[in-house]
């Protein structure tokens, strides 16, 4: 076997077939657990409606999904435990209300782990080129979000614009800076000048 890195990437030449089918599973494994972790977990965010989470459950492919969108409600179906309100809680929450619930009388000794998937969108209005919602990165700033929606108008004012937090009580928004830290469910309102 011959080993070479070659720009970043390694070569490896003259492997047995079955060599290589065990190295093509293993990159397939280790993508399909280390891919969803990619997607940095926010500290102390919260699920709400829009996001996406995996679910797996060590050795049950029943109970394992890949991609599972959390509904208008807040909740989600999982097998032998219903609809469950997941709205609100952690990653670390829904974990351990999975385990709890399949461990008295499904499994003995379940292990699930929940990572996110895709979070919900953000959404930007006002004076950018392509006003609308934009998927949520973990590391946007305004600025980024502003590029991302098409820069801002000729109108805009650079320096007025206004966020309301999904999780905002009221629809008045807090004045910010191209440097905020976008969150998931945003609402962004980029002001125009006036003449």
């Amino acid at each position: 076997m011959i080993v070479r890195q070659l720009n970043g990437s390694l070569i490896v030449k003259y492997l047995s077939h079955k060599a290589r089918v065990f190295v093509a599973a293993l990159a397939s494994l280790l993508v399909s657990v280390v891919a969803p972790l990619a997607i940095a977990q926010l500290d102390d965010y919260t699920l709400n409606a829009g996001d996406s989470i995996r679910i797996y459950a060590y050795g049950e492919p029943d109970l394992t999904f890949e991609k599972l969108l959390i509904g208008q409600r807040g909740r989600i179906s999982f097998p032998f435990l219903g609809e469950l309100e997941v709205e609100g809680l952690s990653v670390n929450d829904v974990q351990n209300l999975l385990t709890a619930g399949l461990k008295p009388d499904y499994l003995v000794d379940p292990r699930v782990s929940v990572s996110i998937v895709e979070y919900r969108p953000f959404f930007v209005n006002g004076e950018v080129k392509n006003p609308g919602a934009v998927d949520f990165q973990p590391g946007l700033t305004l600025r980024k979000a502003i590029t991302l929606a098409g820069g801002f108008t000729a109108r805009a004012n650079k320096k007025e614009m206004l966020v309301i937090a999904d999780n905002a009580a009221g629809e008045e928004g807090e004045r910010v800076d191209l440097d905020y830290r976008i969150r998931p469910g945003d609402i962004i309102t980029v002001k125009d000048t006036f003449f």
